[in-house]
């Protein structure tokens, strides 16, 4: 196994569970952030898309595709956004790796892609867990069950996101053309979005312009990055596992620096999402 693709896809993990604590700490709307998040990111992407291919005819690719998987990343990052608003960043983040689940579902129902009896058992995991995290949601306070829900939503758009992806990497589209490319075309439908809510869009001081500069260039260029890089390197089942160490980073990294402790049921939650993602993504790699 090489040393550099398992730093890099653990790095990588790190950096995008840095994200939820940039979107609470930054002091614009979530939907703001959500478009800084992409569009601060959009010149170093295309920056280092024109170095890679220096020198190299450009790939063709399939711009329809393209635009919808930015599209559906836009979805995604815009209801992950407003879910860490309201429930805990341990939950929103669960949640929102569902997209496992959805993705196996989708092929099932729009395919015919009849999974493994393993992905049963992790659908009937992943309610059991879901139901935990809602259950704790409720002792919380009502505002954290609307979060939950809108994790929910967000899984579902990272699903339809995934699944463009995929198509597209099967055509050969190269991974900074593809980032480069769906980040532009997510900034552009955030950009409306952000203006029409009302939220405060730009930040109050140097401070936190910085914090938006870590969420773009650290969370989403450099952790997205490196994930591509190490899952062109790793085994697929290895990678499964490591990067289930998103949600686990993110808990702790808002423990540590937002206060926000994992009370029993939440953990027993967490420990069954987790087991239903890994269950999911086992199952994934083979129908019958």
């Amino acid at each position: 196994m090489r040393a550099p693709a398992l730093l890099a896809l653990f790095c990588g993990a790190t950096f995008i569970a840095l994200s939820p604590i940039w979107v609470r700490l930054a002091d614009v709307g979530p939907t703001a952030s959500a478009f800084w998040r992409v569009a601060l990111a959009v010149p170093l992407l295309w920056l280092a898309h024109a170095l890679a291919t220096r020198g190299r005819g450009a790939l063709r690719a399939d711009w329809r595709m393209l635009v919808v998987a930015g599209i559906a990343f836009a979805g995604d990052l815009a209801f992950w956004h407003w879910s860490i608003q309201f429930t805990s960043v341990a939950n929103s983040t669960l949640l929102a790796n569902l997209a496992s689940i959805f993705v196996t579902l989708a092929a099932w129902v729009l395919w015919r892609q009849v999974p493994r009896p393993l992905f049963l058992v992790a659908l009937a995991c992943a309610l059991a867990g879901v139901g935990m995290l809602v259950r704790t949601s409720l002792d919380f306070a009502p505002r954290a069950l609307l979060g939950d829900a809108l994790g929910v939503v967000t899984a579902m758009f990272y699903a339809w996101y995934l699944l463009s992806v995929k198509s597209l990497r099967d055509r050969g589209v190269a991974t900074l053309k593809l980032m480069a490319v769906t980040s532009t075309v997510t900034a552009l439908a955030l950009l409306p979005a952000a203006l029409a809510s009302g939220e405060a869009m730009l930040p109050r001081n140097a401070a936190g312009w910085l914090i938006l500069l870590a969420l773009a260039w650290i969370t989403h260029a450099g952790g997205q990055g490196l994930i591509a890089y190490a899952l062109a390197h790793l085994p697929a089942a290895f990678s499964s596992v490591g990067l289930l160490l998103q949600p686990v980073m993110a808990a702790a990294f808002a423990w540590l620096l937002l206060g926000e402790p994992l009370v029993a049921l939440q953990f027993a939650g967490g420990t069954v999402v987790l087991a239903a993602i890994y269950l999911a993504r086992r199952a994934s790699r083979g129908t019958e």
